[in-house]
């Protein structure tokens, strides 16, 4: 009888072991998301100055435009 009872209720030490397993799930979603924002920003800041430095290169006068479009 006291095997069944062990089925239908999990250990206190269980519950803790899934417990920490989210929390430990969510902070891993947690950071992965930041690294996302993160490189999202990256990529529009290297866009924009690629953009800026193509201008440039190509000798035109009115890149000052571009800095003022894209923010």
């Amino acid at each position: 009888m006291a095997r069944a009872h062990r089925l239908i209720a999990p250990s206190t030490d269980k519950l803790y072991e899934d417990a920490n397993r989210q929390t430990t799930a969510l902070a891993g979603l947690a950071v992965t998301l930041f690294l996302v924002v993160i490189a999202l920003f990256l990529f529009r800041e290297l866009h924009q100055n690629a953009a800026i430095e193509d201008c440039l290169m190509a000798g035109r006068a009115n890149c000052d435009l571009l800095v003022s479009l894209e923010h």
